[in-house]
């Protein structure tokens, strides 16, 4: 549920070195999904999302792996389709949002793995606890320039999280620990932004 929205954002980072120096882009929040998934009583994958994410990445496309991102998340936007389990997951049982109102992660360092894919490790904040966690980042595709001629980059990655390892133990016996991350994002870049 929370390794979210982070990974993939590092992945735009990567992109074709268009530009000759470092660039800002930022999370376009209406394009971009931070979903997860988990098991419920072992028979069944309940899914999810968060549907309120921030972030900035500083991209230097001379050197990728120079490249940095910022995200963060509003924990009460999770959003499972059920209003009840919703309000269970902001509860102090699991993510506790009137105490950890935000889930952060900041970019440590930046490694290729191989055929448009790369590997960003950083601290991930979830429930007041951090945690350094590795994304599996495929990406990105573009830049694509928009009617306005404002840059898009889009990009996905894949993560995986022990709950328990962020104090997130509600329902042991009922909700798996392990909790599977895909994201998939969209950044932009104002027309008119130096390069």
């Amino acid at each position: 549920m929370f390794k979210l929205v982070f990974g993939a954002l590092g992945a735009v980072l990567f992109a074709s070195s268009v530009f000759a120096q470092t660039q800002t882009w930022k999370l376009d929040p209406p394009h971009s999904a931070a979903q997860f998934s988990v098991r419920h009583m072992g028979i069944s994958t309940v899914r999810g999302t968060f549907t309120k994410v921030n972030g900035t990445v500083q991209y230097d496309p001379a050197d990728p792996t120079k490249t940095s991102l910022d995200v963060t998340i509003d924990a009460s936007s999770v959003d499972s389709r059920n209003d009840m389990r919703d309000n269970d997951l902001r509860s102090d049982h699991f993510l506790d949002v009137a105490k950890y109102p935000t889930l952060t992660f900041k970019s440590k360092r930046v490694e290729p793995a191989g055929n448009g894919k790369y590997k960003v490790t950083g601290d991930l904040t979830v429930h007041g606890v951090t945690k350094e966690v590795a994304l599996d980042v495929e990406g990105p595709t573009g830049p694509i320039k928009d009617p306005r001629g404002n840059l898009h980059m889009g990009a996905s990655a894949t993560t995986t999280i022990k709950r328990s390892e962020f104090g997130v133990t509600g329902a042991p016996g009922m909700v798996g620990d392990d909790v599977q991350i895909a994201l998939d994002v969209e950044m932009v870049r104002a027309s008119g932004e130096g390069h």
